[in-house]
């Protein structure tokens, strides 16, 4: 077989982790009857398998010397695999043994800005305190993105928003809250000295906005319409909080989002919410799921602790 290929349907019918386990130790050990004890195995055992090996790999693995074993070039190509192998192997033994013990599982979660800033961030720290092994992705993405990868069950679940009739059929719904809007400018702003701002002062500004797709994007273009003011021209679009807050910081930008996203800064004092009667209306956002789809357990869950919490913040506000 020396000058034969060696296929990937031999290697995968004979090749066991006891093989691999053998070639490991005998290359760490480089003696037949230490790895023999180590293994729990007799040497000439040990000598067959290893002749077994060699015999239908096509070549030595090892040079057989006096007091020692020193391998071959092809046999440190053959250990290097070996080792990756037994590795991967014990990670998958302990991750096993994670999932016999409960707990676990994987949680793909879609969520809004808005909602990434207060609701998600606490539910998560509540769940994991219950289930510390359980794995939980979040993406970050607007209403409408959101939607699709539901829809292509790429997300077990998500919270935000309806942005068409068309998903109020295939979806559940339930409401978490409101999401109020505000207007902001970093301190140093123009406007920002003006105790009221009158709406005709808005339109010499440039914008940070949401992209066209976006729901507020579309309760914004219905605001300039409704208050008569031109539809800015300068602006930058983004769907990225920290780059709306990094535009908003570093130039004399406006920029309409949610009052949860920008209470942090508001309070230390690096925004200002202006005064003005220019005002989107707020949202309704929630958790939406897939109709007719029996969820995950671990999704289950966190749907429950979603509403509580939910509940506990409108009691508060309340």
């Amino acid at each position: 077989m020396e000058n034969d290929e060696i296929s990937y349907a031999s290697v995968s019918k004979w090749l066991k982790i006891k093989h691999l386990l053998l070639i490991d130790t005998l290359a760490r050990t480089r003696n037949m009857h230490t790895t023999a004890e180590l293994m729990n195995l007799t040497q000439p055992a040990i000598s067959k398998m290893l002749r077994d090996i060699e015999r239908l790999l096509g070549f030595a693995l090892f040079e057989r010397q006096t007091r020692s074993m020193a391998l071959t070039e092809l046999g440190e190509f053959v250990v290097r695999f070996a080792r990756m192998t037994l590795h991967d192997t014990q990670s998958f033994v302990d991750q096993l043994n994670k999932v016999r013990k409960g707990g676990h599982g994987h949680l793909k979660i879609g969520a809004i800005f808005a909602a990434t800033s207060v609701v998600l961030p606490e539910a998560i720290t509540r769940i994991k305190r219950e289930r510390p092994r359980l794995s939980i992705e979040v993406i970050e993405q607007t209403s409408n993105q959101l939607l699709e990868m539901l829809e292509h069950k790429k997300l077990d679940l998500i919270i935000a928003r309806f942005t068409d009739e068309r998903y109020q059929t295939p979806y559940d719904f339930r409401p978490l809250g409101h999401e109020p809007f505000c207007l902001v400018v970093n301190r140093e702003h123009p406007l920002a000295r003006f105790d009221t701002v009158a709406i005709a002062q808005l339109s010499d500004w440039p914008w940070v906005m949401y992209p066209f797709n976006a729901p507020l994007r579309r309760q914004m273009d219905a605001a300039f319409a409704r208050f008569n003011l031109p539809t800015p021209t300068d602006t930058v679009e983004t769907i990225s909080m920290p780059t709306f807050l990094h535009l908003l910081q570093s130039g004399p930008m406006l920029a309409m989002l949610p009052e949860s996203m920008v209470q942090p800064q508001v309070q230390s004092g690096l925004l200002k919410v202006l005064d003005t009667p220019f005002k989107v209306e707020p949202q309704d956002y929630g958790i939406i799921t897939r109709k007719d789809e029996l969820p995950s357990e671990a999704a289950r869950v966190f749907v429950e602790i979603l509403v509580a919490f939910a509940r506990e913040r409108e009691g508060q506000v309340g």
